[in-house]
């Protein structure tokens, strides 16, 4: 009846934005400011709404055209200091996902959907962190929420996949993984988590059979191989853990029948093959340094370096601080591990006895003392010439003084 006026479309908004439908609540504000802009009411609930959807830095523009046409407006004054607060929970959260601080994360989230309860994009950064957290109940609580409300919603897909990844339901994940990439073919955590699924399927498989096929050295492998794909999954890794401890048991069988055979007639081909069975027990029983370091073993001196410098960095205890206690444990394990394997792989002599299947301890190599900081200190320079910093969501660089 009257489509000009300006209060109408402000109080139809303002019915809207009580009903929770934001969305519907802004189209109505932003009308009722083109048809007045010194529509002060207009002004505050197009911000409020901008800021209940989560986009603070819009919700802020609006509040100052508020106190530009009313700047004693308190309501305006106040909705403002929310908006830069929202904005520096926003970018907390940055750089404390950056850090896996996860714990942190929810919490500046919490603060921010108290201001913006309708945005999803908090909502799902919260989930994603406490599926980070092994708080998965409470991940998949939020992400069926958004689902409920948006089915093709690909970030509630990709947490819902990574909940199930985490508690060991690969087939179910892949399966919400590969829903996501439907709705958004670009979604690179999706595509990872997704590669790294089918991965750790294929792989464990791949072992269980040659278990049972007998080839237990080829399943010690590729059981080896399954847990140096995704530290994180401890549900899944712990049953890998399982599985080659199982392996390792056969090898000890195998020495054991071959020790029979060669009491039973004491033969040179006896006595290599029983020779062979505790050389592969023995082997079966020590880390595989190469894939450690994640080089063949015809790696040069210098891919050697290289390899060792980029594991270091990667899993150095100082850039996952911030992650849960399980993480930070493994996490230092595998420093450990890479120290170890660069102290073995780049002496010859040690890498000779090594790759032999010959003890390193009669070279004075008492693995359990060893200390990897002294190597990580020694190849970088020593204290205080090494740095993280973040260069951006997913991207560090470092520094050497």
């Amino acid at each position: 009846m009257c489509p000009k006026n300006a209060s109408y479309y402000g109080n139809r908004a303002a019915t809207l934005m009580m009903l929770g439908r934001f969305r519907e609540a802004l189209g109505d504000a932003q009308q009722s400011v083109r048809l007045d802009d010194s529509f002060v009411r207009g002004h505050l609930r197009e911000g409020k709404c901008h800021l209940s959807l989560g986009n603070a830095m819009a919700a802020c523009r609006s509040f100052q055209r508020a106190l530009e046409l009313d700047h004693k407006n308190a309501q305006a004054q106040q909705e403002f200091k929310n908006a830069n607060a929202v904005m520096e929970y926003e970018k907390i959260a940055e750089t404390d996902f950056e850090k896996r601080d996860f714990r942190k994360v929810v919490f500046c989230m919490d603060r921010a959907l108290e201001f913006a309860p309708a945005c999803h994009r908090f909502k799902i950064l919260k989930a994603e962190c406490l599926a980070m957290l092994g708080r998965y109940p409470e991940a998949q609580s939020v992400a069926s929420d958004i689902l409920r409300m948006d089915s093709t919603n690909a970030d509630a897909l990709y947490v819902r996949g990574l909940c199930l990844y985490y508690e060991d339901c690969i087939e179910k994940a892949v399966q919400f993984f590969v829903q996501a990439l439907r709705m958004a073919p670009d979604h690179e955590k999706a595509c990872i988590a997704c590669r790294n699924a089918k991965a750790l399927k294929a792989k464990k498989e791949d072992g269980n059979k040659a278990f049972k096929e007998g080839n237990y050295k080829l399943a010690y492998e590729l059981y080896t191989e399954a847990l140096g794909i995704d530290p994180n999954n401890i549900k899944t890794n712990a049953k890998l853990y399982c599985n080659r401890g199982t392996v390792n048991s056969k090898y000890e069988e195998a020495v054991r029948d071959y020790e029979k055979v060669y009491q039973t007639e004491k033969t040179k081909e006896h006595k290599q093959l029983l020779k062979n069975a505790q050389l592969e027990l023995k082997k079966s029983k020590r880390k595989d340094y190469y894939k450690i370091l994640g080089v063949d073993k015809n790696a040069s001196e210098d891919e050697i370096k290289k390899a060792y410098r980029k594991r270091a960095l990667m899993h150095h205890p100082d850039r996952h601080s911030g992650a849960s206690a399980e993480v930070q444990k493994e996490e230092e394990k595998k420093f450990k591990e890479v120290g170890e394997a660069f102290t073995i792989l780049s002496d010859p002599k040690k890498k000779t006895r090594y790759d032999s299947g010959q003890d390193l301890d009669e070279e004075g190599m008492n693995m359990g003392d060893f200390d990897p900081n002294n190597i990580f200190k020694a190849f970088f320079g020593g204290p205080g010439g090494f740095s993280f910093e973040a260069s951006g969501p997913g991207n560090f660089f470092f520094q050497f003084g």
